[in-house]
């Protein structure tokens, strides 16, 4: 049976590493996420500088901003393309 006094220093202990936890979790969302580009067999952080490439490409197009990962597979195709001749863009393969 547990003793009745270590329950407050459980409880303490739990909510100190739900704490380091979560603040983990929203560090690595706001560093961004990784996208796979099957065309050129690579992977993309999207944080905030491809968020960038992203909404350049969008406005060169003219298109209406949805999320990369909702677009049809022809647009990603599109974006992708463009994005691998940008100057910042990594070397593919």
């Amino acid at each position: 049976m547990l003793n009745s006094r270590f329950i407050p220093t459980i409880l303490l202990h739990t909510a100190l590493l739900s704490a380091a936890i979560f603040t983990g979790c929203a560090a690595h969302v706001s560093a961004g996420y990784r996208v796979y580009d099957p065309y050129y067999s690579d992977y993309h952080v999207w944080g905030p500088g491809e968020d960038g490439y992203y909404r350049q490409w969008i406005g060169e197009r003219h298109y209406q901003y949805q999320d990369f990962r909702r677009l049809p597979a022809d647009r990603q195709k599109d974006y992708w393309t463009w994005r691998h001749s940008q100057p910042a863009a990594p070397p593919h393969p």
